[in-house]
């Protein structure tokens, strides 16, 4: 099925016949695929008679070659489908694959975010993306470390021309109060001690519908009115993320507080945060120097921290 893709993905018509023979298959099998390719993977394809099938938009697959600019070299691996790339990564560590590593993905079928959101994930549209690193000698170089991709996401996308991007506590990448990208973090073995983390990231890059997500989002489509190579898009992120990743290692989050809370978008807003059923409202005043929230709770600076947590705009911020 996927050869035949691989075929199409130029966008142009290509006949039945010349597709069976390059398949070494019946024309009725051709056409058989063809209708598994638009009910798995979601795909239009017009069929015109006497010119042949032809994908409504062409595709750029991911594809390692295309990676090549990537100064880290971290081995990537590259799948069709995966329940998610965070999930794929947790196994290969489990199986004992070396760190550091890559996997990406056309599409995920159980793609997760934060809080266990579901993360809607169309096939060869978007980045699902997830670096596995490994963790020597304890918690300071896990301090802000969802902070610090979140930069190194912003810096990205603003590299390649979308505008007006910012942050969001924890782990948001927004334009204006869209979602553009999201990261989430997952650890495996001892914090104290050597453990793995994976660094997923999910970005929107060419999705220009999707009636499943339940918050308001963007695309670096639909900021930029132009499509993107998600190849590029993983040389340029993972090259981002080693910068920031080796000033981490060396300075501690510190030295990335003050660029962070200039990126906020949220800064100085009035916010409502929430943790399970209980609700804390207050003014944002910043992170500390290990990441957590400062807020300004009746009167008083309050820091909070913690996976589960959540922050939304009061209504009358």
């Amino acid at each position: 099925m996927l050869t035949l893709l691989n075929l199409l993905k130029d966008g142009r018509f290509h006949s039945g016949q010349d597709l069976g023979e390059a398949l070494g298959i019946s024309r009725s099998a051709v056409w058989k695929q063809l209708q598994h390719l638009e009910a798995e993977l979601g795909l239009s394809i017009h069929k015109v008679r006497g010119r042949g099938y032809q994908l409504a938009t062409p595709l750029m697959l991911l594809d390692p070659l295309g990676m090549a600019g990537m100064s880290p070299s971290w081995p990537v691996t590259v799948f069709d489908s995966i329940d998610s790339t965070n999930a794929q990564a947790l196994r290969a560590i489990g199986q004992g694959q070396v760190a550091p590593f890559l996997v990406v993905a056309e599409r995920q079928i159980a793609g997760r975010g934060r809080r266990g959101r579901k993360w809607v994930s169309p096939f060869a549209e978007n980045l699902y993306y997830s670096l596995v690193l490994r963790i020597d000698g304890g918690m300071r170089q896990l301090e802000g470390l969802s902070l610090v991709v979140g930069l190194a996401v912003m810096q990205t996308l603003r590299k390649l021309g979308v505008a007006d991007v910012g942050l969001k506590w924890p782990n948001d990448v927004l334009v204006d109060s869209k979602k553009i990208a999201g990261i989430l973090l997952e650890l495996v073995g001892d914090p104290a001690d050597v453990c793995h983390v994976v660094l997923g990231i999910g970005i929107n890059v060419n999705m220009q519908a999707a009636d499943e997500v339940d918050q308001q989002w963007t695309s670096m489509r639909l900021e930029s009115g132009k499509s993107f190579d998600r190849n590029a898009l993983v040389v340029e992120l993972s090259n981002q993320l080693q910068a920031y990743i080796q000033r981490h290692q060396v300075g501690g989050f510190s030295v990335l507080q003050a660029e962070w809370e200039e990126n906020h978008l949220w800064q100085g807003r009035m916010v409502s945060l929430i943790a399970g059923v209980n609700q804390i409202d207050g003014v944002v005043l910043g992170i500390d120097n290990q990441g957590a929230l400062r807020l300004k709770v009746n009167g008083m600076e309050k820091v909070f921290s913690g996976g589960e947590l959540s922050l939304r705009l009061r209504d009358d911020s």
